[in-house]
């Protein structure tokens, strides 16, 4: 009997450390939160910062699940600001933001320099 409480006892505890390993990474920076996100895997979902009021503020980045980057941009006080990157696998778009406005958009692919672009 011993044995098999044993035996659910490790299994609880692997089952509930094993849960706990993709809980957000918060660190604090001064007046900043630095923030990390994990997906189940392991690997790094996303990371950026937050300011002293809990907005989004700074470099902020994602990645897929294989750790390849997927988007890259800035905000300043929770608002989308300057240049932001999307990548996918056959294309790059450059979307500049104004007070999370969308001014332009250019994109490119694997097989040409420039395939599109809005101003």
């Amino acid at each position: 009997m011993k044995k098999y409480i044993l035996i659910a006892l490790v299994f609880i505890g692997t089952t509930l450390a094993a849960q706990n390993t993709n809980q957000p990474k918060l660190e604090s920076k001064g007046t900043l939160t630095v923030a990390t996100y994990f997906y189940d895997n392991g690997s790094v979902q996303q990371e950026g910062t937050f300011n002293k009021n809990g907005a989004l503020e700074g470099l902020w980045t994602s990645y897929d699940f294989k750790g390849d980057k997927l988007t890259q941009g800035n905000y300043s006080n929770g608002i989308k600001t300057g240049k932001w990157f999307f990548w996918t696998e056959n294309s790059l778009k450059e979307v500049d933001f104004v007070d999370s406005k969308i001014t332009s958009i250019n994109e490119w692919n694997r097989k040409s320099e420039l395939a599109i672009s809005m101003k």
